[in-house]
């Protein structure tokens, strides 16, 4: 059976500004808000994260895991959602700031939001196999034009949707690739770490690209542990 929430809340008034709440039994930690992915478009939603999400709760962390438009040709939806979210959402449990964390086109939204609109407590980032450079994406094809799809335009003419062509995030930002992945390259990280240097790379092995949400996987070990360090706040991580 599914892991539940605790608690189901809204962030706005459209269908899907909601986010799944997972308040563990005493928590000292950040708040995770929990960015999932599926190339943006709207037939996958925040459900596939809930054994992560129960996971972390386990383990003692708060979890926002946010819904968010999908919408064709109108990434501005999203980044509004994102940006509406971490206002509502950054107060709603107790603990030590918020820390952000996505995967795979949540990765995108997460390290867009500590560049573009990061709460004032933000600790640290988590970049789960992000697709981190849109122009690189797009000229890979990834997921059949899944950017041109999304933007509704060349990555080109949106840099400022572009984390790789953003200024640089605020707090820890650590990014985790497995070698792999064949839905988003090692690359697009990569690509990332060249333009923001104080960002941290942890390159997986034999991982691929679901690995990374899995808590029954070998790499969840390592993904914990480095929730955990960017958790901690207090610079960025070399």
């Amino acid at each position: 059976m599914e892991p539940e929430p605790d608690e189901i809340v809204r962030y706005g008034s459209l269908p899907d500004q909601v986010a799944d709440l997972w308040r563990p039994a005493e928590t000292g930690r950040p708040l995770i808000v929990l960015i999932h992915g599926g190339f943006w478009r709207a037939r996958y939603d925040r459900l596939h994260l809930r054994p992560m999400a129960a996971a972390l709760r386990a383990q003692g962390w708060p979890v926002a895991a946010v819904e968010y438009r999908r919408l064709t040709g109108n990434p501005d939806a999203a980044a509004d959602d994102m940006r509406q979210a971490l206002m509502v959402l950054a107060g709603t449990m107790p603990g030590k700031g918020v820390l952000l964390a996505g995967h795979s086109a949540g990765g995108h939204l997460a390290l867009w939001a500590a560049s573009a609109c990061p709460p004032a407590n933000l600790t640290g980032t988590v970049a789960l196999a992000p697709v981190a450079d849109l122009v690189a994406a797009h000229d890979a094809g990834l997921s059949n034009g899944a950017v041109t799809e999304f933007l509704g335009d060349h990555p080109g003419a949106r840099p400022d949707l572009d984390p790789v062509r953003l200024s640089e995030p605020r707090g820890r930002v650590v990014l985790i690739h497995g070698t792999e992945d064949a839905d988003v390259p090692l690359g697009m990280s990569r690509s990332y770490v060249r333009a923001h240097p104080a960002a941290r790379l942890v390159v997986l092995p034999d991982t691929g690209h679901f690995a990374l949400i899995d808590p029954a996987s070998k790499a969840w070990p390592r993904v914990v542990t480095e929730l955990e360090g960017a958790g901690c706040g207090g610079g960025r991580a070399g």
